[in-house]
């Protein structure tokens, strides 16, 4: 483990090599699992609004599990995710031609037309944060049915993780953040070889 500021993160952080390589997985990471992912309670108010923006364009049994259950389900004691369409499948979860998931609030981002990504943990998957006592500690979920062709890709890129995360380390923890946090991802590398 190292630390980063009030981040306490693993190791593996530091040494994984990963790329997303969506062609081979065909976004798993949006559709395996039993639970949705975990959201914050701040974001919940953008997530409905995403909600109310993205409706026509979302599965209509995505839509029957949001109006039935809510676009987010749990409690602030037990935690907050987001609902899933047969207990797997994020509510914001489309297929393009071939069958590929992607999240329909990060296509409209990039189409221009929703000001927010997605959530910080969809963003950082398959990094995990938990807040416990004033501190995020932050662990590398490696699952291979997921995240498999993401590492032969990042191997045979030379694409470290925590290269990979750099877009939602910034915008969870700031530029600063990020450049301490390389600083130690190099010691950590040096000192693995």
């Amino acid at each position: 483990m190292f630390k980063v500021q009030n981040t306490i993160l693993s190791d593996d952080i530091a040494t994984a090599k990963f790329s997303c390589d969506l062609p081979r997985c065909k976004g798993a990471c949006c559709v395996v699992g039993d639970a949705g992912a975990p959201v914050a309670k701040e974001e919940i108010p953008v997530l409905h609004k995403a909600y109310r923006f993205l409706k026509d364009e979302l599965r209509p049994e995505a839509v029957q599990v949001a109006e039935k259950e809510g676009v987010v389900v749990g409690t602030e004691k037990t935690g907050y995710e987001l609902s899933c369409v047969n207990g797997a499948e994020c509510i914001f979860v489309d297929y393009d031609q071939d069958e590929v998931a992607y999240c329909t609030i990060q296509k409209a981002y990039f189409e221009g037309r929703f000001n927010w990504e997605k959530p910080i943990s969809c963003h950082l998957f398959p990094v995990r944060l938990k807040r416990i006592a004033g501190f995020d500690y932050a662990n590398y979920e490696y699952v291979p049915k997921l995240c498999a062709a993401a590492c032969k890709k990042g191997e045979k890129e030379d694409t470290g993780l925590a290269e990979f995360l750099e877009k939602p380390l910034v915008r969870r923890y700031g530029k600063k953040w990020y450049r301490e946090f390389l600083e130690s991802c190099e010691e950590i590398r040096e000192s693995s070889k």
